[in-house]
């Protein structure tokens, strides 16, 4: 059950991250649904990180509650946001 909980926080926290991204890179011609592929992106992005995360900093013992799996889906979150904020930046 732990492990269901560790992950679903990746799922909230990963939209968060999203969503923050794209606040702070605001742009002036943006259309309207970038905000939910942008959650969506984020999700994807805490969900790979912080499994990669536990299979890295936890090998012996695997619990998405950890703290490589918690950082590592943060990392992971923001960068994918950030990317698809800047190549979307880059075609605009």
């Amino acid at each position: 059950m732990e492990n269901w909980i560790g992950i679903g926080i990746w799922i909230v926290m990963g939209g968060v991250i999203g969503l923050l991204v794209r606040a702070a890179m605001r742009l002036p011609e943006e259309q309207d649904g970038h905000a939910v592929v942008i959650a969506v992106l984020g999700v994807f992005g805490a969900l790979t990180g912080g499994m990669l995360g536990v299979g890295i900093f936890h090998f012996y013992e695997p619990t998405s509650l950890s703290i490589g799996g918690m950082a590592s889906a943060a990392v992971f979150a923001g960068f994918i946001a950030w990317v698809y904020r800047w190549g979307v930046r880059g075609w605009l």
